[in-house]
């Protein structure tokens, strides 16, 4: 068969990794198409998967609206050339359109609910809709699978990952150094429209230096006074940074729930424009929260700090999200197995894997 995936964002290549090699040791033909968002071009040369760059994120509405006639017309002929049995990507309005217009078939993988105007653009078109079981937002049954996992686990499951103890030592820390790293974004992707996150900076960093060095990684641009803690480190060393860390603490929802799966305490702010924890409406969130208590959300970071004092001052709490983790994977499928199962009996799983939604 013939794959193409379709690239937005350094986190779907972590995502489809895996399973883009897995299809290509079975013979298939696989194409990867991508745009340039933060560090989405380094990672696929760095796992040596061969790319075609079909354009750039833009950050304001009219550049995005011509940005989508763009991106559409460069995958199209790019799959009229290619003539790819399925086209998958991520709430990827681009994959379901395109399959549409050339008689392809689509999967697409989501776990965000309610981002209402990507989901209008791209649900109609789809052919197929996968999500964790977890997920809360109700999907047309007719194209919905649900598998019981986290897309996270796709590439942090300890079969595809063991954190690389180097990355302390970059840093000049030692096993035994408490740090924490922090997470802000740039609020300029079309799901964070009016949501907020962590409004003053410097305080929240100092208060939590009590407890351990800061790191932060960053999407926007730091002001010169945290410049200091800025995190220098190549883009593939994060996860097992996450992993050693004490404590994750930011405004990035994907790297709170990778977090909670390594086996750290993680705590997620955002609020959406009713002053709510956007967290209240993400199923996985909430699961990880209310069955494996491994990761924690708040609308604001003064709840958020009193939970990250009370985490850090307890000197067990590594050890026990350890335990918590062990029970999570335990619970949950190998998420990259079953998704090269999934696209490779294609349209056969479906019908198969539909019938399991009541997981």
């Amino acid at each position: 068969m013939r794959f193409l995936f379709d690239i937005g964002h350094p986190a779907h290549v972590h995502f489809f990794r895996n399973t883009i090699l897995n299809l290509q040791q079975d013979g298939h033909k696989v194409k990867i198409t991508a745009r340039s968002k933060e560090v989405t071009l380094k990672l696929l040369t760095l796992y040596n998967l061969k790319y075609e760059n079909i354009g750039k994120n833009q950050k304001d509405l009219l550049k995005k609206a011509w940005g989508m006639f763009l991106t559409d017309y460069k995958l199209y002929e790019i799959t009229k050339e290619f003539k790819p049995d399925i086209l998958i990507g991520v709430h990827n309005p681009y994959v379901a359109q395109i399959a549409k217009l050339t008689g392809a078939k689509s999967i697409i993988f989501t776990d965000t609910e309610n981002v209402k105007i990507a989901s209008k653009l791209t649900y109609p078109f789809a052919d197929t809709i996968c999500t964790p079981a977890c997920f809360r937002e109700i999907l047309n049954p007719e194209k919905h699978v649900k598998y019981n996992g986290y897309k996270e686990i796709a590439y942090l499951h300890p079969r595809y990952f063991t954190p690389d103890p180097s990355v302390l030592e970059s840093l000049n820390l030692s096993r035994d150094d408490k740090f924490i790293v922090m997470r802000l974004i740039s609020w300029k992707a079309n799901h964070d429209i009016g949501l907020k996150g962590i409004k003053n900076e410097e305080e929240f960093i100092k208060e939590l230096e009590n407890y351990g060095h800061v790191f932060i990684s960053s999407e926007r641009k730091l002001n010169k006074k945290l410049e200091k803690y800025s995190l220098n480190i190549p883009p593939e060393k994060l996860h097992s940074l996450l992993a050693f860390a004490n404590l994750y603490i930011g405004e990035g929802g994907t790297t709170a729930v990778e977090t909670a799966i390594l086996g750290t305490p993680a705590i997620h702010i955002e609020s959406n424009s009713k002053g709510q924890a956007t967290g209240n409406f993400s199923g996985n969130f909430i699961e990880l929260r209310d069955k494996y208590n491994l990761l924690y959300f708040y609308p604001e970071e003064k709840l958020a700090l009193g939970k990250a004092k009370e985490i850090l001052e307890n000197k067990n709490s590594k050890a026990d999200w350890k335990k918590k983790q062990e029970i999570l994977l335990k619970d949950k499928i190998d998420v990259t197995a079953w998704m090269t199962d999934f696209v490779e009996r294609y349209p056969e799983s479906f019908y198969e894997y539909r019938g399991l939604n009541n997981i």
